[in-house]
């Protein structure tokens, strides 16, 4: 059986007015006019024989068929342009870099401007994010987390620095709390329940294992520790500004966790995340040597 060949231009068509269920916003998605995908859309009815939408012009919405169709189109044409960033290296479009939220708002963006100096022609676009890479899945150029090996397959490992994690207050409550932090409260984030345990163990330090406050992010935690609330366990890169300002101290230990902090990228050459990567090497190195905790 021979197949009618589908015009991919008319593909595209349907599939962005069906996505955003006008054609003036699929004509505008696409740079064309309202009734180029009008023609095209009508070209793929006759083309499939069925029906893909219907009611009056100013409010149509999609047939049966037309709907199974988009349902098919959406993932499909996410697929193409997923394959098609994965082997282009243009100068052209952003590049999209996945990683941490409170490490980007308290390390990567303090620093971004840096990196916009010398690349201004390359646009980085941020995604927060800390689960697991799988550079056959996601769609992003470079990935920045925090853990240790294995990492995700495929991708070339940019060691940043190694993690390390100690208790932060303000100054006010470090003359209450003295040499006893359990004078104060104790604040904790849903994300590292276990920071507390981890620290005291590591450290050597002995106290009781008393609950305090917990916050959903760990944001929302540094936050809390820096109005006064009480004392976090933070990691020293979230929190060395602020140390530095004196809005923040850090009477006791900072420790290695055990983990680090790593930049990942597709393993192929790509110029606007290598040199990203690159950058964020020499910033990592000028981190380290600027604050050795």
């Amino acid at each position: 059986m021979t197949r009618r060949p589908i015009s991919l231009n008319a593909l595209r068509a349907f599939e962005a007015a069906g996505r955003h269920g006008r054609m003036t916003l699929a004509a505008q998605e696409l740079n064309v006019t309202h009734g180029a995908i009008s023609r095209q859309v009508q070209h793929l009815e006759n083309t499939l024989g069925v029906t893909l939408f219907e009611g009056p012009k100013n409010a149509q919405c999609l047939t049966e068929a037309g709907t199974r169709l988009l349902s098919s189109l959406i993932p499909a044409f996410d697929q193409l342009d997923m394959a098609v960033r994965t082997v282009a290296d243009t100068e052209e479009g952003p590049l999209d870099v996945s990683c941490p939220g409170t490490f980007t708002m308290r390390w990567l963006i303090p620093r971004l401007y840096r990196f916009r100096a010398n690349q201004p022609d390359i646009e980085v676009r941020l995604t927060a994010s800390s689960k697991p890479v799988d550079f056959s899945r996601n769609g992003f150029d470079v990935a920045i987390r925090v853990g240790s090996d294995p990492w995700a397959d495929g991708a070339e490992v940019v060691p940043l620095f190694k993690e390390t994690m100690g208790p932060v207050l303000t100054p006010a409550l470090a003359d209450v709390a003295g040499h006893d932090l359990s004078k104060v409260a104790r604040l904790h984030s849903r994300t590292r329940r276990h920071a507390w345990k981890d620290w005291c163990e590591r450290s050597g330090t002995l106290i009781d294992d008393k609950v305090g406050a917990e916050y959903e992010h760990f944001y929302f935690m540094l936050e809390a520790a820096s109005s006064g609330l009480g004392v976090c366990i933070a990691p020293w890169p979230f929190v060395s500004d602020d140390i530095r300002s004196g809005r923040l101290v850090a009477p006791f230990r900072f420790i290695e966790s055990g983990q680090e902090y790593v930049a990942l990228r597709r393993n192929r050459r790509h110029r606007k995340s290598m040199l990203f990567c690159d950058w964020l090497k020499e910033e990592a190195n000028a981190f380290r040597k600027a604050w050795q905790y």
